[in-house]
C-alpha cells in the first residue's frame, strides 16, 4: 500500500509503535527476570505496566481516527528484542549483566522517544490534539524512563568496573574493599 499523505503516515507509525510496544510486553518480563539488581528488576516490572498504558492509548488514538487496531511489523524493535535476548543468554558477572541490560533498554527508550516524538509532531500537524495529547504523555513516560535508567547506570556501572575476574572462578571484589581503598 502506497502512503500518499501525512495522515496515511501518521497512521503507519501509529501501526509500528503499537507493535513495537507489544513486542516489549513479552520482553520486559524475561529483562526483569534476567536483573540481578532489585532496583533494575522493578524498574523493568514497573516499565511493563507502563508500556502497556502505552499500547491502550494508541488503541484509543486507533478508535478516534476510526482506524483498525491492529500493528505492523517494527523490524527496528525486533531488532533491539533481540539484542536484548542476546545479552540475557551471555556468560557476564551480575553487575556487568546488568549494565548492559540497561544499555539494552536505553537504546529501546531511544527509539520510542524518536518514534513518540515524530507521531506527536504529526498530530499536531494534522489537527489531531487529543492524539497529540497522549502522544506526548507517552513521549514524557519514555524520557522519564530513560533518566531512571541513566540514574541506575551511575552505581550498576561503577559496580560492573569494579567486578575483578581471577582464575576460573569468577571472585568479585567486594564493594567494601573497593569503597575502603578509593576513601584512602
Amino acid at each position: 500500500m502506497a502512503v500518499e499523505s501525512l495522515n496515511e503516515l501518521f497512521v503507519e507509525q501509529l501501526r509500528d509503535l503499537y507493535d513495537a510496544e507489544n513486542q516489549l510486553i513479552k520482553a520486559l518480563p524475561k529483562m526483569a527476570q534476567g536483573a540481578n539488581s532489585e532496583e533494575l528488576r522493578q524498574g523493568f516490572e514497573e516499565h511493563l505496566e507502563q508500556t502497556k498504558g502505552h499500547a491502550q492509548r494508541i488503541e484509543q488514538i486507533f478508535e478516534q481516527l476510526g482506524e483498525k487496531v491492529k500493528g505492523k511489523k517494527c523490524k527496528a524493535m525486533e531488532g533491539l528484542v533481540k539484542e536484548g535476548a542476546e545479552t540475557l543468554e551471555e556468560d557476564m558477572n551480575e553487575d556487568v549483566k546488568d549494565a548492559a541490560l540497561i544499555a539494552a533498554a536505553q537504546r529501546v527508550e531511544h527509539y520510542e522517544i524518536a518514534g513518540y516524538g515524530t507521531a506527536r509532531t504529526y498530530a499536531n500537524l494534522l489537527g489531531q490534539d487529543e492524539a497529540a495529547s497522549l502522544l506526548e504523555q507517552t513521549l514524557e513516560e519514555e524520557k522519564e524512563t530513560d533518566a531512571k535508567l541513566t540514574e541506575l547506570a551511575e552505581a550498576i556501572n561503577v559496580a560492573a568496573e569494579n567486578e575483578d575476574v581471577s582464575g576460573d572462578e569468577g571472585v568479585k571484589k567486594s564493594r567494601t574493599t573497593t569503597r575502603k581503598k578509593s576513601a584512602a
